[in-house]
Order: structure tokens, then sequence, then C-alpha cells
């Protein structure tokens, strides 16, 4: 087993203190977005062994046994203000992708590139704390419901393409405008004027991007408010947001993303609408199934992919682990196979060579990842 040194990703949209309040230690003054936890070769692990990913590279039957590498990350992610609205494409759109930017000879670091590797990226978010996101195209009668509340004049040819099933054709007019600013004003002006969730999202977005186009693409968005606990998942293809909260993330070793608005980052539209799926969700969240066991309270989070499973336990017992698996700590403390000890917001790599160890706990709070 391999303690890991998680990476802190300093993302301007990051809070000042959630992680490091988890950890016990003094914030830096500096927005801490994300830690990783994993063998991602842009930010991997460090163990007292060197990085997860070299060391993984130099036993691979060890490590991760029939795995190529480990097929998830796992992160903690404290946003104090709106990620881009953004999608992941699908593992065959990332192969295609992927060869037809190297092809084409755009550097792999290269800002304007979509395609960083040629996996996909479906992920998971538990709230830690009460969590606001967007996720997913939201029901054509609840949308127009929305507009209608809004009554906002500029909008009503959306409502009729919106009754005639055309998503996609109004979210591409909205990121084709050359200045966008005008009609997001206006529709910014009406909503602060409503009592609503997605009202003061809408507000809360456009303070921080003002006159962003991500307004508009908002309005067609699941608006969701998480309780601690609370887990949603996002497969390939789903246009989401991350607004405000703490939460553990676990997703595909990837770092593909499209991007739709709330970013300063590239913004490709045609890509973007050529792997997001323009079918509404009803209920992205996704709902947990909880037992008891080891004398814990065991929760499982079932995801329809291969590359993670992610398990929860709280309070006090004892728990198999088999590698390959990340333990991570949110709460309390961690005994591992009686020899290495977790506290909150410390994570550890149990190898496949391990077998299965032991986690135990008492009043404690953690999360186990393993391969689907």
């Amino acid at each position: 087993m391999l303690k890991l040194s998680g990476k802190v990703q300093n993302y301007a949209w990051g809070d000042t203190s959630s992680i490091a309040g988890l950890q016990g230690r003094t914030p830096t003054g500096e927005p801490e977005a994300e830690m990783w936890f994993g063998a991602h070769p842009s930010a991997p692990s460090g163990t007292a062994e060197g990085p997860l990913d070299a060391v993984i590279t130099a036993d691979p039957e060890g490590t991760v046994g029939t795995q190529e590498t480990l097929p998830f990350l796992v992160k903690l992610l404290a946003a104090a203000q709106p990620l881009s609205i953004q999608a992941h494409p699908s593992i065959a759109q990332a192969q295609e992708g992927f060869a037809r930017e190297d092809a084409a000879g755009i550097p792999r670091d290269a800002a304007h590139r979509n395609y960083k590797d040629t996996n996909h990226k479906p992920e998971i978010l538990i709230a830690l704390t009460p969590f606001r996101a967007m996720a997913g195209f939201r029901p054509v009668d609840e949308t127009v419901a929305l507009l209608d509340e809004l009554d906002v004049p500029e909008l009503e040819h959306v409502r009729a393409s919106l009754i005639d099933g055309d998503l996609r054709s109004v979210l591409s007019s909205w990121l084709a405008m050359e200045d966008p600013a005008p009609l997001v004003n206006t529709v910014l002006d009406r909503a602060a004027e409503l009592d609503s969730d997605v009202a003061r999202n809408l507000v809360f977005i456009g303070e921080a991007f003002p006159g962003d186009v991500g307004v508009l693409a908002a309005l067609l968005l699941n608006h969701i408010n998480l309780e601690p606990g609370q887990a949603l998942f996002l497969p390939a293809g789903n246009m989401h947001a991350y607004l405000e909260g703490f939460g553990v993330e676990v997703m595909a070793n990837s770092d593909n993303v499209l991007r739709g608005g709330l970013t300063e980052k590239h913004i490709d539209v045609e890509e973007l609408e050529d792997i997001v799926i323009f079918e509404p969700i009803k209920d992205p969240v996704l709902a947990s199934r909880t037992a008891e066991q080891g004398g814990a309270v065991v929760s499982e989070f079932p995801v329809p992919v291969p590359d993670f499973s992610v398990t929860r336990c709280t309070g006090e017992g004892t728990i198999p682990v088999e590698g390959p698996a990340i333990v991570l700590a949110v709460a309390g403390e961690v005994e591992l196979g009686g020899e290495l000890s977790l506290r909150a917001g410390e994570a550890a790599f149990v190898p496949v060579s391990d077998g299965v160890v032991a986690a135990a706990f008492g009043s404690a709070d953690l999360f186990i990842v393993r391969p689907g």
C-alpha cells in the first residue's frame, strides 16, 4: 500500500478553504479547486516510491493487474464559482478525434486542442456539502414553463423551436451569436425579479461571467440541488456545469473536455455539437444502494461504466478492500491493513499484489474506488 500525495489544482473557480479545512491545514489564500488522487500523467499523485503513474509502469501486473493502467481518477472538488458548461466524448469519439488532431499536427498541449487522450470521461460527483449543479437538458415542457415565467419577448422563437423538439438549433443559434451580451443582460434583469432556484442560479452565473452565452445555455439545463450524500452521474455527451459546493468526484482517467460557455478557454462549437446528446433527462440524480456491512453503513453508487465503482462507508466497522483501489478518507481515521493510517483528506493506493486488505475505522467517513 502507498499513501498518496494529492496534487492541488489552483483553478480560478475554486474556493480557498474547503480542501484545506478538510485536511486540517491553514489555507494558502489561493483558490484550491481540486485535489487529484490517481495516476493521470498530467498530475500523478506522489508516493514514497515516486509518481504513481511511474510506479504502475514499473510493475503493471503487481499494481493494476489486468488493467492497462489505473482506469479512474479520484478528486476532491471545491467550487466557489461556476465551472464551464461542458460535455465529454464517448470512447469512439475520443479515439477518432485524438487521431484526427494528431494527423493535423496539433500539439497535444495546445490550448485549442479538444482531445488530450483516447478515453471517455464519465464521472460521478458525491456531495459533501450542499452542492449546486446543472446537468442534462431539462424536459421541454419544463423549459417552456421557465421561458413563460421569464417572459422575454426575444426568446419567443426559442419557445416555438423547443415545442418542435429542436434543442440543437436553439443551442447552435446561441453559441453562434457574435454578441450575446444584450440578450444575456435582458434575461438576467428578468431573472433578478423572480424567486426561484433557477433564477438565482442564472444571476449567480451572470455575476461570475457577465455577458457570457453560457447564461443562455443554462436556460436549457436541469438545475440540481444536491444534499450531502446525494450523487450526480454524468455520462458521455451530457452537457453540465458544477456551480458551487464541495464533493468527491470520480471519473474515468481522461482529460477530454468540450466547452460551451462560462470559460475563457477554447470553445469549438461544431465539435461540441457533434458529441452532445440532444435528449432531455428527467432526473440525473443517481440513487445509491445502502446497507449495513461489517458494522458500518455502506452506500454503493451503481454506474453503467466499467472504469470505476464507488463505495462510501460511514460509522464504525471493518471493510475488505481488494486492489487496484484508492481509499480516500473524508472524516475520522482509517487503518489499512493494520499498517497505514489515513486521516481526513488523505488517500492511499492499494495494489493488486496486496490481495485483500482490511479498512478498519471508527466514527469515520471513507470512499473506496475500484474498477467497475
